[in-house]
Order: structure tokens, then sequence, then C-alpha cells
């Protein structure tokens, strides 16, 4: 739940490249879930990159154009990360006043980007 005088960092920029921001007291609407689940799938895809990342790192006959692309790719991976941990952490620092029983932070990483 996001409290009146806190506004929840979304996990997609606008336009131009600033961040998005939701608020909302609602934390089953329909913009919240679609963060949530936006979340999730961009959780996913950075625990694929990784995977793939080690596999082309493996590789002695790497070209300097494919390690400047993976780089490139991770960076974008670790800035939708940070947002992620970002907004998560501003929403479990945040007081629960609606009487939840605190099991609303969203989606969890998935086990496989632990091992």
């Amino acid at each position: 739940m996001t409290p009146h005088n806190e506004l929840r960092l979304l996990p997609w920029s606008g336009s131009d490249g600033k961040p998005c921001f939701l608020s909302t007291d609602d934390s089953n609407g329909h913009l919240s879930r679609l963060a949530d689940n936006t979340e999730a799938i961009q959780l996913g895809l950075v625990s694929e990159l990784l995977d793939h990342a080690l596999d082309v790192l493996g590789d002695d006959a790497l070209a300097p154009a494919d390690l400047r692309l993976l780089a490139e790719k991770l960076t974008g991976a670790l800035r939708n990360t940070l947002r992620v941990a970002t907004s998560r952490g501003h929403r479990l620092s945040a007081p629960d006043s609606a009487g939840h029983d605190g099991d609303d932070e969203g989606p969890r990483l998935p086990a496989a980007a632990f091992g």
C-alpha cells in the first residue's frame, strides 16, 4: 500500500526518460497489479540475461562488439533491478495503516537469481 504522503516508483519510465510514479491506496488496483507483473517479468529477464552473460563471458574468442552489447544489456538490466529494489524498499519501509497482514509486497525475486 502506498501511504498518502508517498508515491510508488513504477517499473517503467515516461517517454522523456523520467521516472513514473503512482499514488494510490489500492495495492490491488489495475495499475498496481500491472506494475507488480512488470517487475516480475523484468526480474525474470534479468535472471535469463545473467545466465547468458556467464555463457558469453566463458567464450575465449569474444569479439569486442559482443562484449559491448552484453555490457549494454547488463546495464539496462541493472537499471531495471535497481528501480524495482528502490520501489519495493520504499513500500517495505512504509507503515501499514490499512490493517493488511504485511504480505502484499508484490512478486518475489526468482529463486534462480540466487543460485
